[in-house]
């Protein structure tokens, strides 16, 4: 039995192939600004796939200033312009985050870049029988791959449990 949680790459292991499995490019600023507040905005007005918000981070300080969620974007590297949009919403949103000066007050620590492994159509969560071996699909996940684990890894027990139980019964 083989547990598949290949996220990005079920688009090309052998046997999946899933074309329906696209990355959702997503863009930060973490700063070494306290904004005081967390904020969020659903959406913004600079462009469809931008979104708008400030996090503080529980531990390591500084603040996260986000972000985008861009479909089918496979880019690794930050986007400058993006960057500068991210900055000027989060000072937008807490003011007090640019000590006053605005996005020069804002104390850069990195840029970050990561693709999340979305699919089109929701979660691949079944089992299926490639090659006479049963596969276990978990992948899909897009940006709440955390959020739903307990959950997901539940269900894939219950699948493995199924098959294990179908053997068992020969």
């Amino acid at each position: 039995m083989v547990i598949n949680c290949t996220g990005l790459n079920a688009s090309k292991i052998g046997g999946v192939e899933d074309k329906a499995m696209i990355p959702a490019r997503g863009q930060t600023v973490l700063v070494r600004n306290d904004p005081g507040y967390m904020a969020c905005v659903s959406g913004t007005d600079d462009a469809k796939d931008d979104l708008g918000y400030v996090m503080m981070r529980a531990s390591g300080g500084g603040t996260i200033l986000g972000g985008s969620y861009q479909l089918g974007n496979w880019e690794s590297q930050p986007d400058p312009n993006l960057a500068m949009r991210i900055m000027k919403r989060a000072v937008e949103l807490c003011p007090q985050l640019g000590d006053g000066k605005g996005v020069e007050g804002l104390s850069i620590v990195r840029h970050g870049v990561g693709l999340r492994p979305t699919r089109t159509g929701g979660i691949r969560l079944e089992k299926e029988k490639i090659n006479g071996v049963w596969v276990v699909h978990n992948y899909g996940h897009g940006g709440y791959g955390y959020q739903v684990s307990y959950a997901c890894s539940a269900a894939v027990a219950r699948l493995v449990d199924e098959v294990v139980r179908a053997k068992a019964r020969l």
